[in-house]
Order: C-alpha cells, then sequence, then structure tokens
C-alpha cells in the first residue's frame, strides 16, 4: 500500500471496454515526484489524501482479478501523524 495525493481527473475517452466507467485520477506518492495513475472506486476529489494499493490487490479491490488496473484507491485518509507532525485532510 502507498500513500499518494490525488492531483485531477484524467480524461480518457478511448479505452478499452474492461475500464467501463470507473473513475481515473492522477495520483502522486508521498515524498516523490513521479505520477501515477489509479482507478477511483470510492469517490476521491483533488487534494485528498488516498491509500492506493498495486498488483493483483489493485485488480481485486477494483471489482475482478480480470480488471486491467496496477494501481487502485481504497481508501481517502482523515487524519494521520507524519513524524509527530499532525497532517489533517
Amino acid at each position: 500500500m502507498k500513500i499518494c495525493q490525488v492531483e485531477k481527473t484524467l480524461v480518457a475517452t478511448a479505452r478499452i471496454g474492461q475500464l467501463g466507467n470507473r473513475r481515473l485520477l492522477v495520483v502522486k506518492e508521498r515524498g516523490s515526484s513521479g505520477k501515477q495513475v489509479a482507478v477511483d472506486p470510492v469517490g476521491c476529489k483533488p487534494g485528498d489524501w488516498v491509500i492506493v494499493v498495486g498488483s493483483s490487490a489493485a485488480r481485486t479491490a477494483a471489482g475482478s482479478n480480470d480488471y486491467p488496473s496496477d494501481y487502485t484507491i481504497v481508501g481517502i485518509i482523515d487524519y494521520w501523524e507524519d513524524d509527530g507532525k499532525e497532517v489533517v485532510k
């Protein structure tokens, strides 16, 4: 699992059928400048801190082991302490 922040919605009108109408979001892992695309089954918005799973867990969390997802958001973080510093959504 990774902690990421949602940056924005990714619009892709041409996509494979297995993706259906699932929302795709651009997320950035905490402490990194790299960006990833994650499936959003929980209803996130830009700025939210989220928990993201990858690999086979991402496919299962998206709804099927046959689902073509490398990253899926499984939760929105409301609060955590980072090195003694309080981080609130």
